[in-house]
């Protein structure tokens, strides 16, 4: 057995960037690389000085997590409606789910895990409508 993919992150060397989301930055924990683009982490965080807006949309995961280390963040989750996370909080993603964010503190950060590394986000037309509705 090899230690191939080993990656140990720390915060001293943190390195935030504007990313998916422009009222978030991003901070890449190494994993994407070390797993060859199997899993992603990375911290998020609240951008300062930048306005929120969400719109409903969906990932193309097969597994999406979510932890918030401090502060909050509101979702709205098809099925679900309104779900607050504070600091400790999780909460699993299932595949495809519709949801959108309806605010967060200005103190968030947060961690997410997924997989694949590189999947894809898709605006749906509401939380409640399927994409294929008219």
């Amino acid at each position: 057995m090899t230690n191939q993919g080993f990656v140990a992150t720390h915060a001293r060397d943190a390195a935030f960037e504007r990313g998916l989301r422009a009222f978030f930055e991003y901070r890449d924990l190494g994993i994407r690389a070390a797993t060859g683009g199997r899993v992603a982490a990375h911290v998020i965080r609240a951008a300062e000085g930048t306005e929120f807006a969400s719109q409903p949309h969906l990932h193309e995961t097969s597994f999406q997590l979510v932890y918030v280390l401090k502060g909050w963040i509101e979702f709205e989750y098809e099925g679900q409606g309104s779900v607050r996370l504070e600091a400790g909080s999780c909460v699993y993603q299932p595949p495809g789910i519709r949801h959108r964010e309806l605010a967060h503190s200005a103190d968030l950060e947060l961690l997410e895990v997924v997989m694949p590394a590189d999947f894809k986000t898709v605006e749906v037309p509401s939380i409640g409508s399927s994409p294929n509705s008219a």
